[in-house]
């Protein structure tokens, strides 16, 4: 099965909520414009930044080639960034594909989702978990009673602090929780103000690669259920199934490429500036991702482990009551 997927490697400095609508068109506004006498339908997707599978197919025009097959082209729209903001996108159609963790999934589903889940990538082993400085006195989770963890509300930090807590058998009340947002974080881990920070690849390996942080306990250590899903906008996929399909398609071969060539995939546009990973953290982005795995299809396993994500919430109170997740997703393979 699939670990760590290779979109959590991209870019992400900005978050979705300044994605606008973005209908680029050859007919002059509409999504579905004219060319050579046929229709030619946009698909909006937050642009990749400089790694990952969709920063290379966008610089290569590979991908253009691959949805060019299927009457499509792509819009680069907003940022890559939270998967929360981009489910709201998707919902005021202003977005037709994004990526995000089942956690932050599961709490956007509790709203009034208007949106689908089409792949499954499967939990990163290596690339999250429990951050703390090098230097700390936290050499298990259990050294977390007391202490303060940042966490981003309702997604990967949330769960799996929850997760970890849970595990150790230790009651979530123990720990205080920061809720920060993601990006405004590492300033005040770094400052000290919180003990530890429980965050995904994105934005650990700077931190790691630093040298000044590391994980006390990681995806495995933790036993995470928190896939990497790609999601889809539910009439989007009703009206093109040919072109998500085709999406998939493109997704599955080149991940699996990036798997076994990271660093191609790496400072895709540039090797300098805040968007490029260079020295140490560009060996631990290399590992992580020579770890991970590829983007694929959903099957029954993958939808019974995102059951026990959705109870486990619902248990812990993050959502209301269990998210019916099940209804929100899309077997790839049988679109037509």
């Amino acid at each position: 099965m699939r670990p760590l997927t290779p979109l959590a490697a991209l870019a992400a400095l900005a978050a979705l909520s300044t994605v606008t609508a973005c209908g680029a068109a050859d007919d002059g506004g509409d999504p579905k414009g004219k060319k050579g006498g046929e229709a030619t339908v946009t698909v909006r997707i937050p642009d990749p930044g400089n790694a990952g599978v969709l920063a290379r197919g966008k610089k290569d025009g590979s991908l253009d080639k691959a949805l060019a097959a299927v009457g499509a082209k792509v819009a680069w729209t907003g940022s890559a960034g939270p998967f929360a903001p981009a489910a709201q996108a998707m919902n005021a159609d202003q977005l037709d594909i994004a990526t995000g963790s089942i956690t932050s999934g599961i709490t956007s589903l509790a709203q009034s989702p208007g949106f689908a889940f089409f792949t499954a990538t499967d939990p990163d082993p290596v690339g999250e978990g429990i951050l703390v400085r090098e230097g700390s006195d936290i050499t298990s989770v259990r050294d977390l009673v007391g202490r303060k963890v940042a966490v981003n509300k309702g997604g990967t930090g949330e769960y799996l602090l929850l997760k970890a807590l849970a595990k150790a058998g230790i009651p979530a009340d123990k720990v205080e929780r920061v809720y920060l947002r993601p990006d405004q974080t590492a300033a005040v881990f770094n400052a000290g103000q919180v003990d530890a920070w429980a965050v995904w690849s994105t934005y650990a390996v700077a931190e790691i690669g630093s040298g000044k942080a590391h994980f006390v306990a990681d995806g495995t250590a933790i036993g995470s259920d928190n896939y990497s899903l790609n999601a889809v906008r539910s009439e989007f996929a009703k009206e093109h199934p040919e072109i998500v399909k085709a999406l998939y398609a493109y997704l599955h071969e080149h991940s699996a490429e990036e798997k076994k060539d990271p660093a191609a995939y790496l400072n895709v546009f540039t090797d300098a500036g805040p968007t490029a990973v260079n020295g140490k953290a560009k060996e631990v982005q290399i590992d992580f991702t020579a770890k991970g795995g590829t983007v694929d299809p959903i099957g029954p396993e993958d939808i019974e482990r995102f059951e026990t994500v959705a109870r486990f919430y619902a248990d812990q109170k993050v959502t209301p009551t269990k998210v019916d997740i099940a209804a929100h997703l899309l077997d790839v393979e049988k679109l037509s």
